[in-house]
């Protein structure tokens, strides 16, 4: 009886270099693929991890961020101020994550309530590494404990990684601190008597309603970058209610009138240090925004640790340039940052900082306002604002 030889395993092919894409001829380009490798954002969008969706209702109102009351004094004051920054977390101790926290905490008057920041909104990526359940008690509570203000979020990429063994679930640690049920002091915080009470956002992409203002937080998934909006196996969910929800936007101002509309995402559309930007991202959120024809009246991001603004205008939208913000200063790292460029495209790269920092942003019928503070401060002045009419 004969016996059947094993076939000779594939021989590996060897590379030059040790990151395939590394190449003076892009891949999409190159007669013969030998690497048999697609475009890098296209190998990316195959990696992507999934994204859960919403509990239920993917709408909060301020109302449950912080109760009638608060919502009242805010009417009456009419404008809503609020903080924003991401990349803060980081183990073992952070000195510049404490002086942001320290910072904003200082904003606050306890006999100006209705002058107060309604919530932080914190840009993603609030825990690094692995054992996320566990690090939340340093690397966000501790932090954060005697900052007044409820805390909302969109999650970043390292929010969103996984590790065999302490992280096996894609966002297990975010939806759990995030998104519980109902608002909790959560067990991480209260076994070392932190009593900051969470808040109950249905997921990890919602609209927020608040007066002046409507936010739309989006997740832009585990990459590095560049950032997408497409979960695992080409989901398309989150791509398909951001359509719906702006649609929401645009019918509720036709019957109300117009408030500011702010989407937060954690990766940049642009960036010029740090990391880079994410145009597949910005086609996603383009897309959307033609189909029903509304767009931001600002855009918020993280990702790269650095503050950068820039200034688009959009063909066709009939507005006037539109911020689109970096600010990933929030206490993990600085990371260098180009001088600005002036314009580009549609464009035009404006201001720049190293360092750490934060946005204060307030918003009254009339006009949007976003000023980014530095840390420590620098005088009485905001390092830059920007005012946009609405």
């Amino acid at each position: 009886m004969a016996v059947k030889r094993a076939k000779p395993a594939a021989k590996a092919v060897v590379t030059r270099y040790a990151h395939p894409f590394f190449r003076q001829t892009p891949v999409t380009m190159s007669a013969r693929n030998r690497l048999k490798a697609p475009h890098m954002a296209n190998w990316i969008a195959q990696k992507l991890g999934p994204i859960p969706k919403p509990k239920g209702a993917s709408v909060m109102d301020l109302s449950q961020i912080v109760g009638d009351a608060g919502v009242t004094e805010i009417t009456q004051a009419k404008q809503i101020l609020f903080h924003s920054v991401g990349d803060t977390g980081r183990p073992n101790g952070n000195g510049p994550q404490e002086q942001v926290a320290q910072a904003m905490t200082a904003d606050y008057n306890i006999n100006d309530t209705a002058n107060n920041p309604a919530f932080f909104l914190h840009l993603g990526d609030v825990i690094y590494g692995q054992n996320k359940d566990n690090l939340y008690r340093d690397e966000f509570y501790r932090p954060y404990m005697t900052y007044p203000g409820k805390i909302v979020a969109v999650p970043g990429n390292h929010d969103g990684e996984t590790f065999a063994g302490t992280d096996p679930t894609p966002l297990g640690a975010f939806l759990t601190n995030f998104c519980p049920p109902t608002p909790i002091v959560p067990k991480v915080a209260a076994d070392v008597r932190i009593m900051r009470q969470s808040v109950a956002q249905p997921g990890v992409y919602w609209l927020l309603s608040a007066p002046f203002v409507q936010i739309i937080g989006l997740y832009s998934n585990i990459a590095e970058g560049p950032g997408h909006l497409d979960g695992a196996a080409n989901d398309q969910t989150q791509i398909q209610w951001l359509k719906t929800t702006l649609k929401t936007v645009s019918d509720d101002r036709k019957k109300n009138g117009k408030r500011a509309l702010i989407i937060a995402v954690h990766h940049p559309p642009y960036s010029n240090g740090g990391h880079s930007g994410s145009p597949d991202m910005l086609s996603q959120i383009d897309g959307a925004c033609k189909s029903v024809g509304i767009w931001p009246d600002a855009l918020l991001s993280g990702h790269a640790h650095n503050y950068q603004r820039y200034m688009r205008t959009v063909a066709g939208a009939g507005k006037a340039p539109v911020p689109y913000l970096v600010a990933g200063s929030g206490g993990h790292n600085d990371s260098a940052v180009a001088a600005p460029t002036g314009v580009s495209g549609d464009h035009d790269f404006v201001k720049s900082n190293k360092g750490f920092g934060y946005l204060i942003v307030k918003a009254s019928a009339a006009t949007l306002t976003i000023q980014y503070w530095v840390v420590p401060k620098a005088g009485n002045k905001p390092f830059d604002e920007v005012v946009v009419p609405l």
